[in-house]
């Protein structure tokens, strides 16, 4: 069984083919890209990704897909997330992009092939990672707080600077990812940009100061592992605020495994139920000073 969703963009733009594979997954072409709804062991799922499968989405197989896309909470999260690339592969059509090869080197190595954005606005691959190449007035348009006077910006990160100053020459999709890159790993040159503070939650960078700040003085764990003399526990070296620069103080305690839950910015001892070990520690060849 296999549906057809009908794009929200204009009709030359790639239409989405739903269907099931030969193993039961939820999968989905659009043009040479196919994916896949594949399951993980604890019960979630991710986006897996392929190329070129040519045969019937009946017949694709878990081990077609390589690539791995995030989390995908489900069928309906998979369906929006396959529309969103489809929109995304039509606008990058619209755009012109021009791919030629480029006799260039540049800060990741020689390049080994060139897409023109615009004018003055040139990706690199090359073999080890890639990046954006500006022109010197281009680069003069990015915002001083996100500019590289090299006017190279690499694509795991910096390349949402460029984005952010020319986004006529970007999809809807990958504005919305440079803005995400810019909230998260620049939270100065977002606040600066869009003219207001971020809220609790909108920045993993804001988020982590927040926590750094709220437990600068509480004993923070650095580092755990399961206490081999006490069942059920885990032994975990702490610092406060989790400061793990070799002047520190170091404690150890033993916390429930139960109760060990690491959030995104560490675990914080409570002291009235996480209890001081000064026992034989767990930590191989750990040479510690726990403090009593």
């Amino acid at each position: 069984m296999k549906t057809v969703v009908p794009s929200r963009t204009p009709a030359s733009f790639p239409v989405s083919e739903f269907g099931r594979s030969a193993d039961g997954l939820i999968v989905a072409r659009i043009g040479d890209a196919a994916y896949a709804m594949i399951p993980t062991a604890d019960g979630r799922h991710y986006l897996g990704s392929g190329w070129r499968l040519s045969k019937p989405l009946s017949d694709w197989k878990r081990s077609d897909f390589y690539g791995h896309g995030g989390d995908v909470a489900d069928e309906a999260a998979f369906r929006a997330l396959v529309q969103e690339q489809a929109e995304h592969q039509g606008e990058k059509a619209t755009l012109g992009r021009q791919e030629f090869r480029a006799h260039a080197n540049t800060p990741w190595g020689p390049s080994q092939g060139a897409v023109r954005y615009g004018e003055g606005v040139f990706f690199h691959s090359t073999s080890g990672h890639g990046g954006f190449h500006l022109t010197v007035d281009r680069n003069a348009r990015v915002h001083p707080l996100l500019r590289d006077a090299s006017g190279y910006y690499e694509e795991d990160a910096a390349w949402a600077a460029v984005a952010t100053a020319w986004p006529d020459l970007f999809t809807g999709l990958e504005r919305r990812q440079a803005e995400k890159t810019l909230r998260h790993s620049w939270p100065d040159a977002w606040e600066a940009i869009h003219g207001r503070a971020l809220r609790p939650g909108e920045s993993r960078t804001r988020d982590g100061e927040a926590f750094a700040r709220d437990h600068a003085k509480d004993w923070v764990v650095i580092s755990a592992i399961y206490s081999d003399q006490h069942r059920g526990f885990t032994e975990v070296l702490a610092t406060r605020g989790g400061r793990s620069d070799p002047q520190s103080e170091e404690r150890r305690f033993l916390v429930p495994s139960g109760d060990y839950k690491v959030g995104a910015f560490g675990f914080v001892i409570d002291e009235t139920r996480h209890a001081v070990y000064d026992g034989p520690s767990s930590f191989i060849g750990w040479r510690g000073r726990a403090g009593g």
